[in-house]
């Protein structure tokens, strides 16, 4: 492959949570079964934001609320409780792929200009589990996750060095496209100079988005051809 083709390469980084999907809130749930189980507290959320937010940021938010020392063990204790949790609760709650995610991610994936990746604050096994529920985890070649930092916006390095291992160039910022539905999504994508894409499918409305100052902005992605268009020409 020659450098010219290398160029003309797109890298796509998906949010999955309210971008990709809706779990119907089995995460949330399966946290609140972790706080239970693990730890006997009966947790409530409140006080603690989930959207965009990393799994480790989250649980240790979790422990510092009731009182518990956030300690390594302690995390990687709650965690692991979510985890097991959250494969049995999406099995219950009655959640979806988003509109028009289905056909715009089988178009990507059969362009051989375009690569898929996700950008996410799930723990790898969470979003495999999330995503292979809905039959979607087998798009996308490689992440970034919260496994590998606690600091979404750190996130967006990580995928470009996998990228770059995996594909053996560097993909230019101009043709990185992070797509999500939380300011902390465009946040992200800004931080690598990437094109920001926003998704107003999860809690936050277009316009509260548009005071981000994404490149792209989108309602839904069920005018699948309206938002290839925009993005690819």
């Amino acid at each position: 492959m020659d450098a010219e083709e290398n160029f003309s390469r797109h890298l796509f980084l998906f949010d999955i949570d309210g971008t990709l999907l809706t779990s119907a809130h089995a995460g949330k749930y399966a946290l609140r079964d972790s706080m239970q189980s693990q730890f006997g507290v009966r947790e409530d959320f409140t006080g603690i934001s989930l959207a965009g937010a990393t799994d480790g940021t989250i649980a240790k938010a979790l422990l510092a609320k009731n009182g518990i020392p956030v300690t390594q063990e302690n995390t990687t204790r709650l965690l692991e409780g979510y985890l097991r949790h959250l494969g049995k609760r999406i099995r219950y709650h009655p959640g979806s792929l988003m509109p028009g995610v289905l056909e715009l991610l089988q178009h990507l994936h059969s362009r051989p200009d375009c690569i898929l990746g996700l950008l996410t604050g799930n723990l790898v096994r969470g979003a495999e589990i999330k995503l292979a529920f809905y039959d979607a985890w087998h798009f996308f070649e490689f992440g970034a996750f919260a496994d590998d930092h606690d600091d979404r916006n750190e996130l967006g390095n990580v995928a470009r060095v996998r990228a770059r291992k995996i594909h053996g160039f560097e993909f230019p910022s101009k043709h990185i496209y992070v797509v999500g539905d939380t300011p902390n999504d465009i946040s992200c994508g800004k931080a690598i100079n990437a094109y920001t894409v926003a998704i107003a499918t999860g809690e936050y409305s277009v316009e509260e988005l548009s005071q981000c100052q994404p490149d792209f902005l989108f309602k839904s992605l069920l005018d699948t051809k309206k938002v290839l268009r925009s993005l690819l020409g």
